[in-house]
Formats: structure tokens, sequence, C-alpha cells
């Protein structure tokens, strides 16, 4: 869109980050080979640029690491949390003053803008591991009785979204309530992993009690069957997700899924629209969509349509899609060229099934992997856009009439990990929100994050809550009878 200011380049300094050429498996407090030798390259989404090589864990490294953790646990689980807290504080610490480096890794690694690694995911991070420092010594007061002790061994594994704050998630509450770890990163983006681990050897970490495995689903599989885990945490797909479960069915293994979502983000007539809009576009194109709880569906009040998708539209023709370390940047690269094919399949079976798409005049670089924001109308429940999970900058636009039809639409829906309601009538949000199968309802906003809020699902959108208070509840166990372990 024609503007009578443009904005010069900004781009953030990569100098602040120091990429080594490779990296092996960070395991009992040590960075080793694999096992089998096996390396892969992890690239730069918006360049195509190798940025290192990195050591590919097979199951003889599953099985090295857990045996290092479990070695661990015995020390770690026996600290007073006053003293793990302590970790976890210098752990935060560190993080924050490590956060300019790590957020430019993060956006080297991952595609995302350097605003929101810079802003929202480096914040988040360390506000995680302050969040649980602080429940360490105070377990016996989280409501899940007297004296609860940790599982043992928690096998994790995270997916490429958000690397560093889905490890935080992870970690953060394990480590205070006295578990021990072996986390395996996305195959795509596995440095900031690993620079974690070497936040946890600078903290001081005692050996063992963070592992750090990249490697591909082998691995992961391999990791999540392991008898010697205790305690599996799994954000990422759906289909990947159900495989887990009956991995562990009939074990002695907790479980938590964090997976796929077709979020709702549903505006009435009475919504102040500007608000609504940028609500509407933070909901979808965060991260250029691949988020779980993205608004991927917009249900708008039939009344208000025509206003609202015009102005959408002027919005959006606003966005700048681009370098990703440029600080002006609002839309990044997709993460990978698997990701990329998989967008461009669904949105192409859009308009084949008769939804009309729309995009703003949008330059794509020529190198890396880009998709422009899209915007399908003439959408119903019927189309596969407003039904499967793209995990891209893809919204779908369907209209409602009345409150219930509103809620009807929105729970139809396989997912259920978020909503949104946009009203200027508490009563109405209130009325709503009640209704909806959704984990997460955001009222006048979207994407709204804190570690004191529990997040997680229904549905195929998988089970159990991380963040907050309920999230250190998937690491306990209730106290033992006197003498048992």
């Amino acid at each position: 869109m024609a503007s009578a200011f443009e904005y010069a380049p900004a781009p953030e300094s990569r100098s602040v980050v120091d990429i080594a050429p490779s990296y092996g498996l960070f395991i009992d407090g040590e960075f080793t080979e694999a096992a089998e030798g096996k390396v892969f390259k992890t690239v730069s989404p918006s360049t195509e640029e190798v940025l290192s090589e990195i050591a590919q864990a097979g199951e003889a490294d599953v099985d090295r690491a857990v045996k290092a953790a479990r070695k661990a646990f015995v020390k770690w689980s026996a600290l007073p949390g006053s003293e793990r807290a302590k970790y976890l504080f210098r752990i935060a610490r560190i993080i924050q003053e490590r956060s300019r480096e790590l957020a430019v890794l993060e956006t080297l690694d991952n595609g995302k803008p350097i605003k929101e690694t810079r802003d929202a995911d480096l914040p988040l991070v360390a506000a995680h591991f302050f969040y649980y420092a602080g429940w360490a010594d105070k377990l016996d007061h989280a409501g899940f009785g007297a004296n609860p002790r940790p599982l043992g061994v928690a096998g994790q594994v995270i997916p490429w979204n958000f690397p560093l704050l889905m490890l935080a998630w992870k970690i953060a509450p394990a480590l205070a309530t006295g578990n021990t770890v072996v986390l395996k990163p996305a195959e795509t983006t596995p440095l900031t992993a690993l620079f974690f681990a070497d936040i946890c050897r600078q903290a001081g970490l005692p050996r063992g009690v963070v592992n750090i495995l990249p490697g591909y689903g082998d691995a992961g599989a391999a990791l999540v069957a392991h008898p010697d885990v205790d305690k599996v945490a799994f954000t990422g797909s759906t289909a990947v997700g159900k495989e887990i479960a009956r991995t562990v069915a009939g074990s002695h293994k907790k479980v938590t899924l964090e997976l796929g979502g077709k979020g709702a983000n549903i505006v009435f007539d009475d919504a102040p629209i500007d608000q609504a809009v940028e609500g509407i576009v933070n909901g979808i194109f965060f991260n250029q969509g691949q988020v779980c709880c993205a608004g991927s569906r917009l249900l708008v009040q039939e009344s208000i349509h025509d206003e609202l998708l015009d102005s959408l539209k002027r919005r959006l023709s606003t966005l700048r899609l681009g370098d990703p370390l440029d600080k002006n940047t609002d839309i990044g690269a997709i993460n990978s060229s698997e990701q990329l094919a998989r967008i461009t399949s669904l949105v192409d079976q859009g308009e084949a099934e008769g939804a009309e798409r729309w995009s703003p005049a949008c330059e794509l670089p020529s190198a890396g992997y880009w998709f422009a924001p899209t915007l399908f109308t003439n959408v119903t429940q019927a189309h596969t856009v407003a039904r499967d999970e793209i995990f891209g900058p893809v919204l779908s636009v369907l209209t409602f009439r009345t409150p219930d039809e509103a809620v009807a639409k929105a729970n139809n829906s396989a997912y259920g990990l978020s909503a949104g309601v946009w009203s200027e009538k508490g009563s109405r949000i209130l009325a709503v929100a009640n209704k909806l199968r959704a984990g997460v309802v955001w009222s006048n906003t979207f994407n709204k994050f804190d570690p004191t809020s529990p997040f997680g699902g229904y549905k195929e959108s998988g089970f159990g809550r991380e963040g907050g208070r309920h999230g250190l509840e998937a690491y306990l166990a209730p106290s033992s009878p006197e003498g048992e372990r």
C-alpha cells in the first residue's frame, strides 16, 4: 500500500551471537558426539543459509541421556526446594543477560521477526523460570497434598514454532519440582536449546539434571518409549500426540499433550472495530500463524461483516513482510520448506473448494520460505480451510447472526485449544465464554500469555495444563507412605 512515510531498514546485528560450525549432544553436563556419528544441518528459513551442523541423537544416545538424568535425580530431588530455586533464579537472570543474543539466534534459526523474539518470547522465557523458582520451596502449599514428590526423569519433546519458550514451559516446572530432564528440540530449530545447555553450565546446574538431544522423530519416539522415563511432555501435532498416547498407554508414565488447534475469534456487532482488527491480526499473523492457539477462524456478526472486512484488508496492506532481523518486519519466514508446502497445498485446496482467496500486494523475497498473509471469504464450515489446522498466515472468515450460532460454529471443530470474544458487554463475553469448549478464552484481546496462567486444550488439542500452579501437577506425585519412594 502506498504511504507518505516509508520505513528505512533497521536490521539487528548478527554480531551479538557467535554460532559455532558444529554442536554435539548435551549429555551429563558435556557436549558429546552422537553414538552413530550422524549429523544434520540447521538452516535459516529466511535465507536458506546453513547455520551449523548438529549431532543427531539416536536410540543409544537417548539411553545414555536417560541414565545420566536418572543418576542426577537422586541428589537433585533430595535438595531442599530453596536450593533448587537458586539454580532457577540464576538461569532466569542469565537468560535476561543474554536475551539479545538469544533473540537474534531464535530469529535466525526459526524465521520469526526479531521484534517477536525480543519483545515476547525472551521476556516470557525468563518470566517462566522466575515464576517456577518461586514455587520450588512452596510445593506443600500448591494444593497437591502435603510433601508431594517428584516423578523422576521427564522426557520432553518440543516444537519448532516457539523453541526456547516451549523449552521454558517444560523445563522450569520440571526442575522446580525436583525432576530431571531429557529434552528433544525440533530438528529445524535446535540452536537455542543448545545455547540453553551452555546457560545450564554457566549457572552451575549439576551434571545430568538437564540433557538436550537434537534429532529427528526417531529420537523423540525412543525417548517417549524409554522404560526409565516417568513423565512425557509433548507439544506438537495432533497426529504425533496420538502416537505418543498409544505408546505410553498401560505404562506408569504421566503424560501431558499440547496439540493442534483451530481457534475461533468471535467478533460481535458492538465490538470496537479498530481494536478488534488489531486483535485479529495478532491472533493469526503473529509468528506467521505458526501458533497452535492461533485465531485462524474469524466469526464475525453478519451486520458488521463488510465494515470489519474492509478495515481488516486495509490493515493487512500495511504489514511489512521481509528480513526477520529488521525491527520493522511484521511477517517473517515460514519455518521450513516442508511447512511451506503444507500451507500452499491447503490454501490451493481451499480455492478449489470455492472459497475466495485474498492477499495484499506483497513482494516475496527470492530466497527462503515465504507466504503472503491470506484471507478466505465465502467460507462454510465444510471447507477444508475452516476445519484443518493450516499452521500458517491464513485466516478463514465466517459469519453468524446470534450468539448461539456463534457458539455452535466455534465449537464445531475437532480441536478445543483457544478462542477469543470481542464485545463491549462483559455479560455477553462471560455468557459466551462459558459455552465455548476451549482451554483458553481471551476477552477483547488474543495471544496474551503469562507464566501464572494455565494453558491447554480439550478434544484433539490434547490434555493437561502447562503454566501457573496447574503446571506443577503434571510433575508431582502424592507423598508415599513412610519408607517408600
